[in-house]
């Protein structure tokens, strides 16, 4: 896990539930698509909305990780992921 405690990750999980988190990653997600456009299209100063969201997107994203039991497979898949990125930027 990369900042949330595996603590905190249990006790929201049962609090409410795997569905309903996995559904806020979603809702997390979404808000942060919202600032990013806010931003761009309204030039819009949102810059701490977005820190907020970014914020909230990374501790869902490892309640996700932590519910699949995937937080390993991701961080070896970056790499390959970067390599990729890196790649078509030398194209």
């Amino acid at each position: 896990m990369r900042k949330v405690s595996q603590d905190i990750l249990d006790k929201a999980i049962s609090k409410w539930g795997k569905h309903a988190q996995l559904l806020m990653v979603l809702e997390e997600m979404s808000e942060l698509q919202k600032e990013i456009l806010k931003n761009i299209n309204r030039g819009k100063d949102n810059i701490d909305d977005i820190i907020d969201e970014t914020a909230d997107v990374e501790i869902m994203l490892d309640q996700m990780k932590y519910i699949y039991g995937i937080d390993e497979a991701v961080a070896k898949r970056i790499p390959l992921k970067l390599e990729k990125v890196k790649a078509r930027l030398e194209d």
